[in-house]
């Protein structure tokens, strides 16, 4: 099942029907339960993984045994170790099913092999790599000099409905703060008639 995946490719990459068919013909998918891991820290990240449905998250585990949640990953996003994939280096993060999860498995054959046959689509993922970036620079932003209501205000826009999909922990532990302090901000917030998902 990679319908989501050509369809995203179809809007994103600007490729016709017919190259996407032969483009992802070779393409798998694999589905995951609910805690189920697709990487482990220490293991060499082979794949960057499309969610076609459900919810993974990125983390690492400091000293003391506390995660860290780098990045959740919903339907149509990308979750993966860029720096393990493309130095062959053991990675520092493990990526987890929250749900029930349906994948589809890129390696980097695949993208080479595409960008090399596409145009559209090498364009399509240096947009990609750039817009990761991008976002990797903002969040280092947000958790280095935002308050603690600006960053899960930010959390809001950049994850719309997640916060009916995972519980309050995670939330705090993406956003550095403790559950505590997100409850603080969420009733102070609440005080001024905010509500997330109107």
């Amino acid at each position: 099942m990679i319908e989501q995946y050509k369809k995203f490719l179809q809007e994103k990459a600007g490729l016709t029907a017919a190259e996407i068919e032969t483009l992802t013909a070779t393409l798998q998918s694999k589905t995951f339960h609910k805690g189920d891991f697709l990487l482990h820290a220490g293991e060499v990240c082979a794949y960057a993984f499309f969610v076609e449905k459900g919810l993974l998250r990125s983390f690492t585990i400091d000293e003391t045994g506390k995660e860290h949640i780098i990045q959740f990953g919903p339907e149509n996003w990308f979750v993966t170790d860029r720096s393990s994939a493309y130095f062959h280096e053991a990675s520092d993060f493990s990526i987890e099913a929250v749900e029930e999860t349906t994948v589809v498995l890129i390696d980097a054959a695949f993208i080479s092999r595409a960008s090399a046959v596409y145009p559209n689509f090498m364009r399509f993922n240096e947009k990609a790599l750039q817009n990761h970036i991008r976002q990797l620079q903002k969040r280092i932003n947000l958790l280095l000099s935002a308050t603690a209501e600006k960053r899960y205000l930010d959390f809001i826009r950049l994850y719309p409905d997640l916060t009916l999909r995972v519980p309050q922990w995670m939330i705090a532990s993406y956003l550095g703060i403790t559950p505590e302090s997100l409850s603080r901000v969420r009733k102070e917030l609440a005080k001024n008639n905010f509500k997330p998902h109107s």
